[in-house]
């Protein structure tokens, strides 16, 4: 299969700061990939450029097959965003939002009627889908963000740290969601802080200092580093960094 998301050497410069420095993957179709750091590691970024939000300074990537230098516009037709602060607007309904939304995406009137009517219904909120979306609960907000960020069946989704804040509970309940979206053949891109839900991903990269020193399968890197979990694997390479900005 033709992947999803393919880097090589891509770098970031700033002046005289790379904040990304020559990192090379590639993601596959329906795969979940962790894309993991600390403060000031790149994350943000390289996903800023994976986006097709930012130019990259040098290297090469693809995604959803468009080049992140001359086909930005079309990489964000294929693409479902959701940052790590809430991205809908709160002082419109739970209805409101999906259609505002939808239309963005150009879903035609039929196909937004019934693909609104059924996320209310997955979601349970029937009851609250006239109601202002900053009047829900923090988990709700975060599961509604997500729902609407793949209502258009994008090829790639990516999630910016999208469950800070919110339970544990609600944490897996979110996580149910991004597998039903993998599931149905979406690729997705996660930024996390939880180390609990980087065991939920198919692959992980780990970042430090703008570089990617480690990636592959959960299981594998706790066996490579010797490791009890991904907090201690985290633990051991994010020890390495000396810078705190990305």
């Amino acid at each position: 299969m033709t992947p999803a998301i393919v880097c090589r050497n891509l770098t970031k410069q700033f002046g005289a700061f790379r904040a990304v420095d020559a990192i090379s993957f590639d993601v596959q179709p329906g795969e979940i990939f962790g894309f993991l750091g600390a403060n000031g590691a790149g994350k943000t970024t390289a996903m800023r450029m994976l986006c097709g939000l930012s130019y990259p300074t040098s290297g090469e990537a693809t995604v959803a097959g468009y080049d992140v230098y001359r086909e930005q516009e079309k990489i964000k037709r294929k693409i479902g965003y959701m940052s790590q602060k809430f991205s809908l607007y709160e002082n419109l309904t739970v209805r409101e939002n999906i259609t505002f939304f939808g239309g963005i995406y150009g879903l035609s009137d039929k196909v937004l009627k019934e693909k609104r009517e059924a996320m209310i219904g997955t979601l349970g909120l029937s009851n609250e889908a006239g109601k202002l979306v900053g009047s829900l609960p923090l988990g709700w907000k975060q599961k509604l963000a997500f729902s609407v960020a793949v209502l258009h069946d994008p090829a790639i989704v990516f999630l910016d740290e999208p469950t800070g804040g919110v339970d544990p509970i609600t944490r897996r309940q979110f996580w149910d969601l991004i597998y039903a979206a993998a599931d149905r053949g979406i690729t997705v891109f996660v930024t996390t802080h939880y180390m609990d839900e980087a065991e939920y991903c198919d692959r992980i990269s780990i970042m430090v200092d703008g570089r990617i020193e480690a990636l592959d399968a959960p299981r594998l890197l706790k066996e490579r580093y010797h490791a009890a979990d991904m907090q201690d694997v985290f633990y051991q390479l994010a020890r390495k960094a000396v810078r705190s900005d990305n």
